[in-house]
């Protein structure tokens, strides 16, 4: 009997194989899924930016290196000594409390990652000190690492106000008119004013908030603002802290509220242009080419030379000109001796005196037909 090969014998000798891939499969799909999973769980690791230092206690005068990967790639970052700070409570007083001539600004790579040399400089306030690291522009983020500056005083960091959990209960709003002034380029003003709640056990004393100002891709510039009060635990407070911008700002700025390192809250701001600063710059630019201008033909008026038709002999009157087109101006012909008489006595040529007119020193003839 002879073998015949078919679809059907095809069949019969895939099975086999096909009945394996079938048995192997449910046994392989737990370990894709579990490396499908793992995978975003490494990339989120790796996204969460960290900083590492050469040294961890340093002199001032001396230097470390300052690493740190896991940041956004080709982003401008700021490296900061600060005191009275920590990395599990971030640097308390702000910026005001670190070495800020001092420090320096460095670009991660494409990968996020960066390296850089900073000089050690004893910050304004004590120790525990940190290096600060964080984002100047684009979305924020920040790092701690724990640094100790070698001779520089040490004190215990300030008592926490309360539990720190306030949260914020209504909308917040911006309160506030521009004056005259703001349309002449003065600082805009307003009161950013909110209600917050203490949902800790322990009443909150003086909590000190930071108010954010960011305009356009920029990241927020955080300025501190005290309030003065005590939130008991349970109770709300409705608070009213200011907010200033710089002069001749204008455009969308986005205000944010910070307690701690959280953001309770962000409000919008859009500021109208001053437009009385474009107004005096265009009357400035009218006004003082008209005075130069005025000024200038006052000055070639005065300087510039007589010309000879203002000399007049004596005697001469000036007439008006008749000019073409214009009717003649006649001499009336009937006159009065007592004009005539008059303009006799007053017609008088200049060249000649009373005592040497040609007809009183001629002689007169005596004779008949003597010349």
């Amino acid at each position: 009997m002879t073998r015949r090969t078919g679809p059907e014998t095809l069949r019969r000798a895939a099975s086999p194989a096909r009945l394996l891939t079938l048995a192997v499969l449910p046994a392989l799909l737990p370990a894709l899924f579990l490396s499908v999973l793992a995978v975003p769980g490494a990339r989120a690791a790796e996204s969460a930016p960290t900083v590492s230092l050469s040294k961890k206690e340093a002199g001032k005068g001396g230097e470390i290196t300052v690493s740190g990967k896991g940041w956004r790639g080709e982003a401008l970052l700021m490296l900061l000594i600060c005191g009275q700070a920590t990395p599990e409570r971030g640097v308390i007083g702000g910026t005001n409390s670190c070495a800020n001539g001092a420090g320096r600004a460095v670009t991660t790579d494409e990968k996020g990652a960066f390296s850089k040399k900073l000089p050690v400089a004893e910050p304004p306030d004590p120790c525990p000190c940190v290096v600060h690291v964080a984002t100047v522009t684009g979305e924020q983020a920040s790092d701690d690492a724990a640094f100790t500056v070698a001779g520089h005083p040490t004190a215990e960091l300030p008592r926490r106000t309360g539990s720190g959990k306030l949260a914020v209960l209504a909308a917040t709003r911006l309160e506030g008119d521009s004056s005259l002034l703001t349309w002449f380029g003065a600082p805009p003003a307003r009161r950013l004013v909110f209600t917050v709640g203490n949902l800790g056990p322990a009443p909150v004393e003086d909590p000190v908030f930071e108010i954010g100002t960011a305009h356009g891709v920029y990241a927020p510039q955080w300025e501190e603002r005290q309030w003065r009060g005590t939130v008991a635990p349970g109770a709300r407070a409705r608070i009213a802290l200011p907010v200033e911008l710089s002069a001749g700002a204008h455009g969308d700025y986005q205000i944010s509220l910070r307690y701690g390192k959280k953001v309770l809250a962000e409000q919008p701001w859009g500021v109208g242009r001053p437009w009385g600063v474009t107004l005096f710059w265009v009357l400035l630019c009218l006004v003082v080419p008209a005075a130069v201008f005025r000024s200038g033909m006052a000055v070639v008026d005065r300087i510039r030379p007589r010309t000879g038709g203002a000399r007049r002999t004596a005697g001469a009157r000036p007439g008006p000109a008749v000019g073409k087109g214009l009717p003649r101006r006649t001499t009336p012909v009937a006159r009065t001796a007592r004009s005539a008489d008059a303009d006799a006595t007053t017609a008088v040529l200049p060249w000649f005196t009373p005592d040497s007119a040609p007809s009183e020193n001629r002689p007169r003839p005596t004779t008949k037909g003597q010349a």
